[in-house]
């Protein structure tokens, strides 16, 4: 993508009404915009963002064997009264009127419609385990939406069903959410503690939400040392096998929020407890027949009986970990994007659009690049050096190649590392070659 034709609104001065790091740094970037209270549209280089980390979710969503649909964001209230959670959910929950007077509302989750589908559709044990997912838009009336998408009333969520005979098969299902989020969260470059939580309006009566420690965190959070150091699982795991052993492997350390946690009576000795603050960015429940002893989902066992399915959710915050990524990867001039999940890979700055032999490289680069699949982000705009490297830092793309006439009157160019500003420099064939080693396998 060429900057001149990138629609990238940039700002130079922090907006008023933003109060945290990631709120700040999305809308100078250029990442989103504010359509009204807690509802944001989501400009190019944001959705490239949201994109990047949708394909990781899927990918290791898809590698435990789970399914993708796409469900209706609109909902029946008649299957929430069932399940008994539409009086209790609370006023987060909006509630419409179609124009026949039926009552609907904009779902914030989806057990209740899962379950009836699965009910409706799946008769024997035979057709058990099942694992469905979908990544879909959702929306909850917070009070007092705040801190850009990190606490918006409309959120881009993955939600994902576990439908099993019995306990033991419930339990392997949430054993693979469990190390899958842990992988998950790791190819976004983040550091994720799995914490014992409470289950909510959700129900049931195992839960963990995956914690992402962050300097500006939401909530304080307390844990062992050695969770810090422990490194997730491969990409090599198999997801058929018993997983237990590596889920006591992390929840053997303590771990807690500061709702649960214990000032007085914590089981950690002070020299190995880390305090932090952190980010939820995700949470899986297992519920048992919760949803399917209320709406019906009953399938026939081994034995000709018929038994209620053994049930568990699992959620992922995608346009949250946005905010969470850049809450924990940033300095005072910008973003500093994972390569993973960053909305370009290389920024291309040309310091003097004027200069023949400057856009000479500059295109041959570009066009390398394209050619090649490496997502480049080249900044061909007639503008002052200064204002481009300025852009380039805000928006945090891993690395940027720097061209100007001086340095090539010398015989090189330049590579920056955005993480450490390291600045090493490379004649032309020595960064061609650098570029091919970034394309996508």
């Amino acid at each position: 993508m060429r900057r001149t034709q990138l629609f990238m609104p940039t700002l130079k001065e922090n907006p008023s009404e933003a109060q945290i790091v990631s709120h700040r740094l999305m809308l100078r970037a250029g990442m989103i915009r504010q359509s009204t209270a807690g509802i944001y549209s989501w400009l190019p280089t944001g959705y490239r963002v949201l994109q990047k980390i949708i394909e990781i979710i899927r990918e290791e969503q898809n590698a435990t064997g789970a399914q993708e649909l796409l469900m209706p964001t609109i909902q029946s209230a008649d299957l929430w009264r069932k399940s008994k959670r539409y009086d209790d959910y609370g006023k987060e929950m909006l509630r419409i009127t179609d124009r026949h007077g039926r009552d609907m509302l904009y779902g914030p989750t989806n057990e209740e419609l899962i379950t009836d589908i699965v009910a409706n559709e799946l008769n024997s044990f035979r057709e058990l385990p099942k694992n469905l997912y979908h990544i879909q838009w959702k929306f909850r009336d917070e009070v007092r939406p705040r801190f850009g998408v990190m606490r918006g009333r409309e959120f881009l969520m993955k939600d994902n069903y576990s439908f099993d005979l019995n306990y033991e098969g419930a339990k392997h299902s949430y054993n693979k959410m469990f190390v899958s989020y842990l992988r998950t969260f790791s190819r976004m470059g983040l550091k994720a503690i799995p914490m014992a939580a409470d289950t909510g309006p959700i129900g049931g009566d195992l839960s963990h939400e995956f914690i992402v420690l962050a300097d500006t965190g939401e909530s304080e959070v307390f844990c062992d040392q050695e969770l810090i150091n422990m490194k997730p699982p491969g990409k090599d795991i198999d997801f058929t096998l018993n997983l237990q052993s590596i889920v006591d492997d992390w929840t053997q350390y303590y771990a807690a929020t500061d709702e649960k946690h214990n000032h007085d009576n914590c089981p950690i000795p002070k020299d190995e407890l880390v305090t932090a603050r952190g980010i939820e960015v995700g949470h899986i429940f297992y519920f048992g027949s919760k949803y399917s002893d209320s709406l019906g989902a009953k399938i026939q066992n081994s034995d000709g009986e018929l038994v209620s399915i053994e049930m568990g959710s699992y959620g992922i915050g995608v346009s949250r970990l946005v905010g969470a990524i850049i809450e924990s990867s940033h300095d005072d001039k910008g973003i500093i994007w994972p390569e993973s999940v960053a909305p370009w890979i290389v920024g291309l700055i040309n310091l003097n659009a004027d200069d023949m032999s400057c856009n000479e490289i500059c295109e041959s680069f570009y066009e390398l690049a394209t050619r090649n699949g490496v997502d480049i982000l080249y900044d061909d705009r007639v503008d002052r050096a200064g204002a481009k490297f300025a852009d380039m830092d805000l928006i945090g793309l891993p690395y940027q190649i720097i061209v100007g006439p001086k340095g090539l009157k010398e015989g090189f160019v330049e590579l920056k590392d955005r993480a450490d500003s390291k600045v090493e420099r490379h004649n032309v064939d020595e960064m061609s070659s650098w570029i091919l080693s970034k394309t996508r396998n």
